[in-house]
């Protein structure tokens, strides 16, 4: 902990699954500027997130001395107050713990978020002190968007209103208001003062500002005993401070200790969950992403199937239903869910549903989504769609050239860096896989002839063009075809055209296609997003923007093909390859206490050491991991 070249590299993340999130290091120091106590989506604006609690400093006062526990980079590779060097012990299995030791004070602080509300409530326990001891908060308050930074300006509102047990401000026009109070009456001193030139290491290293000042308007000071614990609370709403002690508790045991690789994960995927109103959704990750189409669909099984959470896989399935739905209609974008236009969506919203049928059965599958299959079936057959059109080989064309139509989906200056294009191999496998899921749902039902024709002979006719399309003379698929334009990289794709129920792909060429992946593409971190023999090979996700723009699907690892790599290797070699994907898996364990305690970074570099890279917390990651240990149980019973 006292050590910040490591501890400053590991982060820690707290969400109410309501959009509100408290996220920074393991010592309480912000290194990114989407850091902060209370960071929060303000609808009134827009679906992105706002700070506005970006850190909150702790001063133990005894014998008329300040000990201050905070921590802040300042210019000049500065920190102040180096408050790190009192910390004494530090866990998260249940709550974010710390405890310091100053002379001779021991004193707890536990951090907790209030599930579907946006307040942060910690709590300060004085565990050991010899003589009178005054404890003082001071808040640095941002009121910015999370993916901006905040100058010291004239137009800032520096009043405060008192409320019971604290004060609440409103820092500029439009903002909520935000409450800060105590369980036991404090003393508010307005002192109001900018921290200038706050610096953040983690921007400074991608190559953006990094540099921004902060306003505390004052502090709060009160006398606390030994063995007892105070509570102090920030949020959008006035609290009852006699009710925050009982709230945290309630929050406490409603908790799932993080005491297994498992349960770390799980809290990971419930920690995706945002609430707006009635609606469900899966936010893409943390800190910078919002809820992304494809990204929902492929972390939706894990992320509540594997954890035993049908309700919420049904709750979020109804509200993607419902936009995607009204996109096929008029081409209508959900004001939530981004990129619901991409051409494989409708396709990865059907392998979710068939994830559901594994788990609970074509007939519950088809009375509960059987027609939203059958309409996006229809839907891409009629060439509704506005870039997917149904060729005479039955395959599917998409026009990439000059725009991202897949998960590959890095640009510079608004131009694909991958501009794949034509007939993608993972889009005509998932195509290919949809229809034969359907054709085999439907048929347990009857007065569906006609459509289960339709889907099987299409598929037929698939099944004759796929090979001659895809598969080249070295044994494995090309990325994509486009004309006479072919792309022979060897990257992730193909695994996910032949990790499927249904493949147009005989077993003897999947095996050689696995050979090909384990050979180039497997890592202890994932599935490479390309060979290093493939020209263009880029395996360090790092630099300036555009440096990591380029290198983004040129080589790093993602851990969520694992979970087609796993599908595929066990369909492959079955109960015999079982004891080969547990020790894959085994290679995450240490990941939950790197960058992110209890969770999986969105991607790894391809070489050695496999440094954590990009977005901290990845849903896809999480979803998929927990989905292969799903996956692997019903092997082992």
């Amino acid at each position: 902990m006292i050590n910040l070249e490591q501890s400053l590299r590991k982060e820690l993340l707290r969400t109410n699954r309501s959009g509100a999130y408290h996220c920074t290091t393991i010592v309480d120091c912000n290194t990114r500027k989407q850091h902060g106590l209370l960071v929060m989506p303000i609808p009134e604006f827009d679906n992105e997130n706002y700070v506005l609690l970006s850190t909150l400093d702790e001063t133990v006062i005894q014998h008329g001395a300040p000990f201050n526990l905070g921590l802040h980079k300042y210019h000049g590779d500065c920190f102040s107050p180096n408050g790190h060097k009192y910390i004494r012990e530090f866990d998260c299995d249940d709550t974010i713990r710390k405890t310091y030791r100053v002379g001779g004070v021991i004193l707890t602080k536990e951090k907790i978020f209030e599930e579907h509300q946006n307040r942060i409530l910690i709590k300060y326990t004085l565990v050991e002190a010899h003589s009178p001891t005054t404890i003082q908060f001071r808040p640095f308050l941002a009121f910015r968007p999370a993916n901006e930074l905040c100058m010291e300006n004239e137009v800032i509102d520096k009043s405060y209103e008192e409320v019971p047990n604290g004060i609440s401000c409103c820092l500029y026009k439009g903002y909520p208001r935000l409450y800060m109070q105590c369980s036991k009456k404090p003393q508010f001193v307005y002192d109001p003062h900018w921290y200038k030139d706050i610096e953040y290491i983690k921007d400074q290293q991608r190559g953006v500002p990094y540099t921004e000042d902060l306003f505390v308007p004052g502090y709060f000071e009160l006398p606390i005993k030994k063995g007892e614990s105070v509570i102090f609370a920030a949020g959008v709403e006035e609290a009852k401070p006699r009710s925050l002690a009982r709230i945290y508790q309630e929050e406490y045991e409603n908790r799932t200790p993080r005491n297994s690789f498992f349960n770390c994960l799980k809290n990971s995927a419930q920690q995706f969950y945002l609430k707006q109103g009635r609606d469900l959704y899966i936010l893409a990750g943390y800190p910078w992403f919002g809820v992304r189409a494809r990204d929902q669909f492929i972390a939706l099984p894990g992320c509540s199937l594997a954890i035993d959470d049908v309700k919420a896989f049904e709750s979020i399935m109804k509200t993607a239903e419902r936009a995607l739905r009204n996109f096929m209609k008029d081409g209508s974008h959900d004001p939530m869910i981004k990129e619901i236009e991409m051409p494989d969506v409708p396709l990865w919203a059907i392998w979710t549903i068939q994830q559901y049928a594994r788990e609970y059965g074509n007939k519950a599958c088809y009375e509960k989504y059987g027609k939203f299959v059958s309409d996006i079936l229809t839907y891409i057959i009629k060439g509704e769609h506005p870039n997917l059109m149904v060729h005479p080989n039955g395959l599917l064309y998409a026009n990439g050239r000059d725009r991202i139509i897949s998960w590959m989906n890095s640009t510079i200056n608004g131009a694909p860096v991958n501009p794949r294009s034509g007939y993608l191999v993972e889009v005509n496998g998932l195509w290919y896989n949809a229809l034969k899921f359907a054709a085999n749902m439907f048929a347990e039902n009857e007065g569906n002839a006609a459509r289960i024709e339709q889907w099987q002979a299409l598929a037929a006719t698939i099944d004759a063009s796929f090979g001659s399309v895809f598969l080249n003379d070295y044994g494995y698929l090309y990325d994509y075809v486009d004309g006479t334009m072919t792309d022979w990289s060897v990257r992730p794709n193909m695994l996910i055209a032949i990790s499927l129920e249904y493949t147009p792909i005989d077993r003897r060429q999947r095996k050689a296609i696995l050979d090909i992946v384990t050979k180039e593409l497997l890592t202890p971190k994932g599935i490479r997003s390309l060979s290093p023999k493939s020209w263009g090979y880029r395996p360090w996700y790092s630099g300036t923007p555009e440096e990591r723009a380029l290198a983004q699907h040129q080589g790093p690892a993602r851990p969520w093909l694992m979970g087609a790599y796993a599908d595929a290797y066990l369909r492959i070699f079955g109960m015999s390859g079982v004891a080969f994907i547990e020790r894959m898996l085994i290679g995450y364990e240490d990941d939950l206490s790197d960058k992110c305690i209890g969770s999986l970074s969105e991607m790894f570099d391809g070489n050695p050491p496999y440094k954590a890279r990009g977005a901290i917390s990845s849903a896809k990651n999480v979803g998929e991991v927990l989905r292969v240990l799903h996956s692997l149980k019903k092997y082992n019973l």
